[in-house]
């Protein structure tokens, strides 16, 4: 029997939505991490939902699927780790899903961060989750690393919310 996994998809440019719709519609099971942002025309402000991680969805499929979503429009390639397509655990697509629901303000970067202090979130909607602190602009935040995907999450979290492990 067909186990299926996590994988990590790169969409062509600004086509996260339409990929999306295209693998929805080939009742392919798959996640787009959206967040809502501000966006600022000459005449207008308007909230939109936005891809949160540019160019990636992710798909929950058999291995034997991979076909399938390749053939997808919109979609570009999988991602890669040590030569074989790269598999996010349940865990980090659980726990992303609850970042993307939780009330803090969430901020992406590219930059390889350093670790540093290792903690555990002991209260609020991420209970439970472990990070390390990184110091930026004089604020303690929590950075959960996806190391699948090479980005890290950085998220506000007031001090009083961790603990050290």
């Amino acid at each position: 029997m067909a186990v299926n996994k996590w994988y990590p998809v790169y969409t062509n440019p600004r086509a996260e939505k339409k990929a999306y719709e295209a693998l929805m519609s080939k009742g392919i099971n798959v996640y787009l991490p959206l967040h809502r942002q501000l966006k600022q025309w000459s005449d207008r402000r308007k909230w939109v939902e936005e891809p949160f991680l540019k160019s990636y969805l992710f798909v929950y499929i058999a291995e034997q699927e991979q076909a399938e979503v390749l053939m997808t429009k919109g979609i570009s390639r999988f991602l890669y780790f040590s030569g074989k397509p790269a598999v996010m655990p349940d865990k980090q697509i659980h726990e992303l899903k609850l970042l993307m629901a939780s009330p803090y303000e969430l901020e992406i970067t590219e930059e390889d961060l350093q670790p540093g202090e290792k903690i555990k979130i002991k209260a609020g909607a991420l209970k439970g989750m472990t990070g390390e602190i990184v110091s930026r602009r004089s604020q303690k935040q929590l950075i959960l690393r996806l190391e699948s995907i090479g980005y890290s999450i950085i998220v506000n979290v007031a001090a009083s919310l961790i603990e050290r492990f």
